[in-house]
């Protein structure tokens, strides 16, 4: 089959490889569909994520039809048309049974280099390194699906694999980051990043009774698409010199209610600190680049919440607690519990409240795919988000 693999730093092509096998009886074939190319994998094609290996299967975002199953999987039959979410979870530790779906104990084989790492380890997830699991991933023809009677969300076949596909991450992932912002009534809430998942933080807000959006961003193609989705004001990050200045004179003195990071590792800024966190970065004397948590700490009211969607992988310098210990701020972050989201999120595609394709710009084969990463990469032709037609 063709999939798309890593050979090295920006360096991805689309290889031959064998098809997966069944190697558990909750295992499940899937025969992908439609698949994504996600800005968590940018920091796999920049070489910043550890444990990647030259001949591993690239993807977390992507959906199909089920096409063979294990012995116990009970959930799915062949013919079915699924929704796959990104983490895998078991369904069965304390962390899946309490909503954590992302933290799943049991899920990870390799969780003992996890937790060299972090401490602990949180669950596998599809195509994203060996710290992760080392699972193929689905940027491919096909996939192997552990855990089946547990993730796959099952879709009717006649609503549009455009439409639910966002469902595997950056929608639940962008609506995650707005509940945890605990929106109330009235309130302002800025947004950094308007790339896929800052737009959908953007949309969940509103979803979520935010009153007013303050999306911040240097690609002007991104911030008008945020401008569409609502009471959405914009700021373009090359023309603020200081923004906590700013947002304190949008909000009368007091600043965002909440603070949403929509970028996470790779953040670009100006500037000394910003000079500073790429000749860290650069030297490996830190792992990401944390120019836009600084802003949304010390941009954030006092007594707000910093909400951070972003990923960030590893270790990172000059981060403002003080700041937020002395505003009294909340931090909530984390790998997504997709599963938690699954159903109602598909509701609100159903109903027409939400169409998640609206994100789309480019439609690619998956052929095409190291000239997508390299397009999406650099948001050349106002590429926003890349979809993969196998």
């Amino acid at each position: 089959m063709k999939a798309v693999v890593y050979h090295g730093a920006r360096d991805v092509r689309v290889d031959d490889v064998p098809e997966p096998e069944i190697k558990e009886p909750t295992d499940s074939i899937i025969k992908v569909t439609l698949t994504a190319i996600c800005g968590s994998d940018l920091h796999l094609y920049d070489g910043y994520i550890p444990t990647m290996k030259e001949g591993d299967i690239l993807g977390h975002e992507f959906m199909g039809e089920v096409v063979r199953t294990g012995n116990s999987v009970t959930k799915l039959k062949v013919g079915d048309k699924v929704v796959i979410p990104f983490p895998i979870s078991c369904g069965e530790c304390f962390f899946c049974k309490n909503d954590l779906w992302s933290l799943c104990d049991n899920s990870n084989p390799n969780k003992d280099m996890a937790e060299k790492v972090y401490g602990y380890s949180p669950a596998a997830l599809f195509g994203y390194s060996h710290l992760f699991g080392g699972y193929s991933g689905g940027q491919a023809e096909y996939v192997r699906v552990p855990y089946s009677n547990v993730g796959p969300l099952v879709v009717p076949r006649e609503i549009p694999d455009e439409k639910v596909l966002f469902l595997s991450d950056i929608f639940p992932t962008g609506y995650m980051a707005a509940e945890n912002c605990d929106i109330k009534p009235g309130q302002t809430i800025a947004v950094w990043g308007c790339g896929p998942v800052g737009q959908f933080a953007i949309r969940s807000c509103f979803l979520l009774g935010a009153e007013r959006i303050i999306a911040i961003d240097r690609f002007p193609e991104r911030l008008e698409m945020a401008k569409a989705a609502g009471n959405v004001e914009i700021l373009n990050d090359e023309d603020l010199e200081h923004p906590t200045e700013t947002l304190r004179d949008m909000t009368k003195g007091r600043g965002p209610d909440a603070c949403i990071d929509a970028v996470g590792m790779e953040a670009h800024g100006s500037g000394i600190s910003a000079v500073y966190d790429k000749i860290k970065q650069t030297f490996r004397l830190q792992t990401d680049r944390p120019t836009v948590l600084r802003e949304v700490i010390q941009a954030c009211r006092k007594g707000g919440v910093v909400s951070i969607p972003g990923v960030y992988g590893g270790f990172i310098d000059k981060v403002p607690m003080g700041a937020a210990f002395n505003k009294g701020l909340t931090l909530k972050m984390g790998q997504t519990h997709v599963h938690k989201y699954l159903k109602p999120l598909y509701d609100l595609i159903a109903e027409n409240k939400i169409d998640p394709s609206v994100v789309i710009t480019h439609r690619m084969n998956l052929e095409e795919a190291p000239q997508a990463y390299e397009l999406f990469k650099h948001k050349k032709d106002g590429c926003i988000k890349v979809v993969l037609k196998p």
